[in-house]
This record gives C-alpha cells, sequence and structure tokens, in this order.
C-alpha cells in the first residue's frame, strides 16, 4: 500500500502562498542541496497528485522544459482531482472526481510502487489535510517572511518529527508523519 506525502514550501512566518499568488519568494534559500532534496522526492514518486488548478499550470510547463525536474514529471504517472475538468492532454495522467478521501484511499490501496505525492496549490493541500490522509509532510521552510497569505494547516494536528535536513543556502526540511 502507498502512502501519501505532501511536499510544500512554507514561509519562515508559516504561509504557503502570498496574498498576491505570486512564488518568487521560493527562490529565497534556494541551493544546490536543497534542489537535490527536492529533486529526489519527485523522483521517488509514483505518481504526482494535484488539483485542477496546479495541474493547469505543471501542463502548461513541464511537456516542454528541461532541467532536472522534467523526466520525473513528464514520465511519472499524474493522477488530477477535479468535478470539472474533462480532458488532460499531459501524458499519463488521470482525472479522478467525487470524494477526496475516498479516492485518494482508493489510489493508496491500487498503488505500491513508490508513495504518492501531493503538490499544492494551497486549496487541494488543505483539502487532503482536512480530509486526513497524509501520511507524511515535507515542509520545505525558505529564509523570507511573507507578513500575509495563505496557510496550510486550518485546524490543530499532531505530526511526529521524522527529520531535519539544513541546506547551504539557509531553507530547512522538515519531515513529520501524521499521527493518527
Amino acid at each position: 500500500m502507498a502512502s501519501l506525502v505532501l511536499k510544500m514550501s512554507v514561509s519562515l512566518d508559516g504561509y504557503v502562498a502570498p496574498l498576491d499568488g505570486s512564488t518568487d519568494w521560493i527562490a529565497a534559500g534556494a541551493s544546490d542541496d536543497a534542489l537535490g532534496w527536492t529533486v529526489e522526492t519527485v523522483r521517488h514518486a509514483g505518481a504526482h497528485l494535484m488539483g485542477a488548478a496546479t495541474y493547469a499550470v505543471m501542463a502548461a510547463h513541464w511537456p516542454g522544459a528541461g532541467g532536472p525536474f522534467a523526466a520525473p514529471m513528464n514520465e511519472i504517472p499524474k493522477v488530477v482531482f477535479s468535478d470539472s475538468l474533462t480532458a488532460a492532454d499531459w501524458g499519463e495522467t488521470t482525472i479522478v472526481a467525487g470524494d477526496l478521501a475516498d479516492a485518494v484511499t482508493r489510489l493508496k490501496r491500487e498503488r505500491s510502487d513508490g508513495y504518492l505525492l501531493a503538490h499544492g496549490g494551497v486549496r487541494f493541500a488543505r483539502s487532503l489535510v482536512e480530509a486526513g490522509v497524509i501520511d507524511e509532510y515535507r515542509l520545505l521552510i525558505h529564509p523570507v517572511v511573507l507578513g500575509a497569505g495563505e496557510r496550510l494547516f486550518s485546524a490543530p494536528l499532531t505530526v511526529e518529527p521524522r527529520r531535519t535536513t539544513v541546506f547551504g543556502g539557509g531553507a530547512v526540511a522538515h519531515v513529520f508523519t501524521a499521527h493518527r
């Protein structure tokens, strides 16, 4: 049975997205070792899970892109959760509609090759948190303060620390498992 891993970038003050939706803050703390950690997280996934908004952005970018993320993003199957999307042109993409918790539970049972890696959008990621289906959180804390924005967690949650990695540029990866 596969586990569900959520990898998210987080600001030092706990936001996963600024109010203006920009993503340039994610470059804070960038380093080769942080990039390597992120590439390995993506490369070892058995499937990429995402909501329709994130899918639209990624499907427009990755098929023609290069670099260390291109192969795992294009070659590993994608699962898009959407009640409105009817077609997906990016290779090896499946669209899933209906109850999120039921669908993720079914995918976990069906897959045994690597973990399922959830890519946020904050709304999709928060829905996974609220549904209680995430097994592991891989949070990359960037040395930047946004001051305001969207948070991943909207209610108390107990997690168990597994490991922490400090990167050369100042970013820090914290890996937690969900406590059930």
